[in-house]
This record gives C-alpha cells, sequence and structure tokens, in this order.
C-alpha cells in the first residue's frame, strides 16, 4: 500500500504561515480538527515554500518553556529543520519508518516541489487495520 493511496481518504490540508503565531496555530489546528498544520514559508499561499510541520505537541512544547506568553511567539521559532517529507509513491512502511527514526507523527507529502498532502501515523495505522479487515472478511 503506498502513500498516495491514503491520501484520497483525507483531502483536508491545513496550512500556515511561518510568520503567524503558535495561538493561531493552535486555533487553526482545533477548528479543522487536525492535529497538525502544515509551515509554508511566510505565507499560507499555495505557492509558498513548505518550510516544516507544527503540531499539538508543538503547542504543549511552547507553552511548557514559555508560558502562555508563548502564544505570541512565530511558529518558525519552533518548527524543527531539516524539512522531514514523503511522497505520495512511498509505501505506508517507509513513512512509518521515516516517522519513527525522525520521533514525528505526521510528514508532508511532497510530489515535485509541490504539497498534495499530510499523512499521520493515524492514518497509516487505521489502513492497515481496515486492509487486514478486509482481508479477514474475504
Amino acid at each position: 500500500m503506498y502513500v498516495g493511496d491514503i491520501l484520497r481518504n483525507s483531502p483536508l490540508l491545513v496550512t500556515i504561515g511561518s510568520n503567524e503565531t503558535v495561538s493561531i496555530a493552535a486555533n487553526l489546528m482545533y477548528a479543522s480538527n487536525v492535529g497538525a498544520v502544515v509551515v509554508r514559508n511566510v505565507s499560507r499561499s499555495k505557492d509558498a515554500a513548505v518550510i516544516g510541520m507544527f503540531s499539538e505537541r508543538d503547542v504543549v512544547a511552547v507553552i511548557a518553556e514559555h508560558g502562555t506568553g508563548g502564544l505570541a511567539m512565530k511558529v518558525a521559532q519552533f518548527i524543527s529543520r531539516p524539512l522531514v517529507s514523503c511522497n505520495s509513491q512511498d509505501t505506508l512502511a517507509d513513512a512509518e519508518h521515516l516517522m519513527g527514526c525522525h520521533g514525528i507523527r505526521h510528514v508532508p507529502v511532497i510530489d515535485n516541489g509541490r504539497l498534495v498532502g499530510v499523512v499521520s501515523m493515524r492514518d497509516i495505522t487505521t489502513a492497515y487495520d481496515e486492509a487486514t479487515c478486509a482481508v479477514q472478511a474475504a
């Protein structure tokens, strides 16, 4: 099974500009019911380069380290570099391994320099579970 196979099931793609605040990112994740947002260089424009991911775990870390004042800080200060990404032709096992090696749970999917989605550890687990159920039902 490939990353592209499960992207069709999760069309929501939420981005934020690197100059936006942690508070905006947290509110955007909450309103969109996602665990992470893709961070683009400066703006949310689809033409802006993808430079990282910002997750719920990052929000917690910012508040733990900086208190509620951290909510006014820029997202760019907290993304890890270099960007860890995969493409839609990678296997789910490859994406899962990538996340495990880097200690992350969300990875942007980039094909030919274009952001096409985000895959999460939960997406992969769900895909494996559904495939197992389908085999057992057959």
